[in-house]
């Protein structure tokens, strides 16, 4: 939980879950996929991640198959990620014959395709600098929950899944004018950059590409408005008494909040 907000200290957190992986004992190499899957919630770009989860979700102990597969669609849920949606259909062939790990199968596919690749399990905005408390509360409780699959998930408490309901976000931009209705604007959508202690006016985004909204924003994704267009219709805004009044940045900010914002 400590590291998943930045990525320096995720790589290192990552790197740590796979010596325990290759040197600690059963019960701690159960809980290795449930942690790399915790560093990445919605998060498929990380291909190691994905690699590592892949070859443990072959594992010949059971509960460690079962929590490597669970947390592959954590780590691409709501993405329809190509990847991950091929390896689950192998796996679903590969334990056809096996009930409780074919339900862990085809749970993470329904996580991986969530909302038809328009929501988000994951607890920070999509540039990492604003985390949901109730989004982090979900998904941690999810994590004691799968830590006992097949008493709880596969006894009578199935119904524990519901607490996925309070971490579906959808993860689309939308622009809206004064009357609440959709505003097309021109976007820059690209990578996050940390412009923390950087002189100057440095660049948020590279690699960016222009979009009209909405617009779907993935993980390490942020957007900035290409024209000032949007900002000029809502310079001025009308008071009751027909005096005009300068809208404070707060407010024009408010034009290009992302929906998931709100």
């Amino acid at each position: 939980m400590i590291a998943m907000g930045e990525n320096l200290g995720a790589e290192m957190v990552t790197r740590s879950f796979y010596h325990m992986m290759a040197y600690a004992d059963i019960n701690v190499k159960r809980t290795v996929p449930l942690g790399l899957a915790l560093l990445a919630v919605s998060n498929p770009m990380n291909v190691g991640v994905i690699d590592a989860l892949s070859k443990m979700s072959h594992d010949p102990d059971g509960e460690v198959a079962t929590a490597s597969i669970t947390s592959l669609g954590l780590v691409a849920g709501g993405t329809n990620n190509s990847r991950v949606a091929t390896s689950l259909r192998s796996l679903a062939t590969y334990y056809s014959k096996e009930p409780g790990l074919l339900f862990a199968v085809r749970l993470a596919q329904g996580l991986t395709h969530a909302g038809k690749g328009l929501v988000t399990f994951s607890p920070y905005h999509p540039d990492r600098t604003v985390c949901h408390p109730v989004v982090l509360a979900g998904i941690v409780s999810l994590m004691h929950i799968l830590l006992d699959f097949d008493s709880l998930v596969l006894g009578k408490h199935h119904y524990l899944l519901f607490v996925l309901a309070c971490t579906i976000r959808p993860r689309m931009l939308v622009t809206l004018d004064e009357d609440l209705k959709p505003l097309p604007v021109s976007v820059r959508v690209g990578v996050a950059v940390d412009t923390v202690g950087q002189a100057g006016r440095p660049k948020t985004i590279t690699g960016f590409q222009t979009h009209t909204t909405p617009v779907l924003l993935a993980a390490g994704e942020r957007a900035e408005l290409a024209t000032d267009d949007a900002l000029d219709e809502g310079k001025k805004t009308k008071k009751p008494g027909g005096k005009d009044d300068p809208i404070s940045p707060s407010q024009i900010g408010r034009i290009t909040k992302p929906l998931s914002h709100w």
